[in-house]
């Protein structure tokens, strides 16, 4: 069955491209994509997710099929949009899960907006990415230096890095046909803004429960980032795949959304 892909106007100008699925009624979660990824990057997830959950997927801005306005790709951007889209969808308050830096978009609007979360699920996502070395790299010897049209080897040795075990071609071609969407100065301006993203020193004010899932064969995260991250915000729990990447929603969607859709349940209880 096609997945219809619907279309969210800011008042900003910015569109950004969605899906939705699951009883309108029931409890509202949303999916945010990491660096260079679209909303196509749960698309293996989503069919595990059952009808009681009221699920979004959406494009933040400069990715995927989004507007690419000029400038707004630091972290506070991509979070204000996720706020304006929510209110656009009358979503009062929701569940926010983010994939890799997804999840600090996410926890930015939990940080600032604590009614509007419900509950916080990082896959694979930072503690802090300013000391991170493989991260400074990865922009001081290819990023800074990306031009149009950015390199499609560049872009299929990057996502092929992101997994430990081998994930279908088709889903590989796909998130390297979404990532080759996002321009040199969308790649440069989003990298720049996550490396500057001070937000850790304020993981102490997140209120809403919190689930930590990380693959302990993270090229990008030790074990180290992940207990920091749980140890800096109150109500989390720290849940590790053994064997897993950097991306469990595509090595184990079904995995992964079992787990979530456990923690969405336990909201209500």
């Amino acid at each position: 069955m096609a997945i219809e892909v619907k279309s969210a106007e800011l008042d900003s100008g910015v569109t950004l491209p969605y899906v939705e699925q699951g009883d309108p009624s029931g409890l509202p979660l949303l999916l945010v994509p990491g660096y260079t990824d679209s909303w196509r990057a749960f698309e293996p997830m989503l069919p595990f997710i059952p009808e009681s959950v009221h699920a979004f997927a959406l494009t933040l801005r400069g990715h995927g099929d989004a507007s690419r306005p000029k400038d707004g790709y630091r972290i506070p951007d991509f979070a204000a949009d996720l706020v304006e889209f929510m209110d656009l969808l009358e979503v009062e308050a929701a569940v926010l899960a983010g994939g890799s830096s997804g999840g600090l978009v996410a926890r930015r609007v939990a940080i600032d907006h604590p009614r509007r979360t419900l509950g916080l699920v990082f896959i694979g996502s930072p503690s802090d990415l300013r000391g991170n070395l493989g991260v400074r790299r990865m922009w001081d010897e290819d990023v800074s230096m990306l031009m149009d049209p950015v390199d499609a080897l560049f872009v299929r040795e990057f996502l092929e890095g992101t997994v430990h075990h081998p994930v279908s071609k088709d889903l590989l071609d796909t998130m390297v046909r979404e990532s080759l969407k996002v321009p040199a100065r969308v790649w440069k301006a989003t990298l720049k803004g996550l490396m500057e993203d001070d937000s850790f020193e304020q993981l102490h004010r997140i209120e809403a429960p919190t689930l930590i899932i990380w693959g302990d064969h993270d090229i990008y995260l030790p074990r180290e980032d992940q207990e920091a991250l749980a140890a800096a915000i109150p109500a989390s729990r720290l849940v590790v795949y053994r064997g897993g990447g950097h991306a469990p929603y595509w090595e184990r969607p079904e995995q992964v959304a079992r787990d979530l859709v456990r923690f969405v349940g336990s909201l209500g209880d």
